[in-house]
């Protein structure tokens, strides 16, 4: 009989779980191929045969953050208003970032020294900038905002990630009611500078 195949996509999926898990207890430091494996209940050289080494798994780490936080983005319905599907847009990636913290550390933060995105990378992630310019040039069509769209998209977004690190380090207040307050304050500010008149 022959032998059952060992570098399955099952196990693949389980080693990328494992990553993140091992990230959110150990941080950067305490992943590494030998740990990894022992995470996964699988050897290291599986983990080599499937990724090369640890940058290859940060690397998949990366592609996996943008495949979900493309597909949330993507299933926000666009309205009448687009003003208000920018705040939709801004809470869809707030909530994602709250909610995977490893991962977005691996997309935006760089924690690995022996991991940079390169140009492969960065292309393989540009269905997410493509869809918020469009958001952000639906609100110039109606003449809702002013400047360059791929402009201030990238302000946004980077208002959003610093926003959001923030909160999750507690830097944003103590109290529900001052962190939601802060975010209003931030975005609201950040569209109405951009000519936004929003009342959200």
């Amino acid at each position: 009989m022959p032998r059952a195949k060992q570098r399955t996509p099952e196990l693949r999926g389980r080693l990328l779980a494992a990553a993140t898990d091992l990230l959110a207890d150990e941080g950067a430091a305490g992943l590494t191929a030998r740990s990894l494996a022992a995470r996964a209940e699988t050897s290291a050289p599986a983990v080599y045969e499937l990724f090369g080494d640890k940058a290859g798994v940060v690397r998949e780490l990366y592609f996996e953050g943008f495949r979900q936080l493309g597909t949330e983005l993507a299933a926000l319905a666009e309205t009448e208003d687009p003003v208000a599907d920018l705040w939709y847009l801004a809470s869809a990636y707030r909530r994602f970032i709250r909610a995977n913290r490893e991962l977005a550390e691996v997309m935006f933060s760089r924690p690995f020294t022996d991991f940079s995105p390169g140009a492969e990378e960065v292309a393989a992630t540009s269905s997410v900038r493509v869809l918020i310019v469009g958001r952000v040039r639906r609100c110039m069509d109606a003449g809702r905002l002013r400047g360059d769209e791929t402009d201030v998209a990238h302000v946004l977004i980077a208002l959003i990630q610093g926003m959001a690190f923030a909160e999750a380090a507690g830097r944003l207040g103590t109290s529900t009611e001052s962190i939601e307050r802060r975010w209003r304050l931030a975005i609201g500010a950040a569209l109405n500078g951009f000519g936004a008149r929003s009342t959200q």
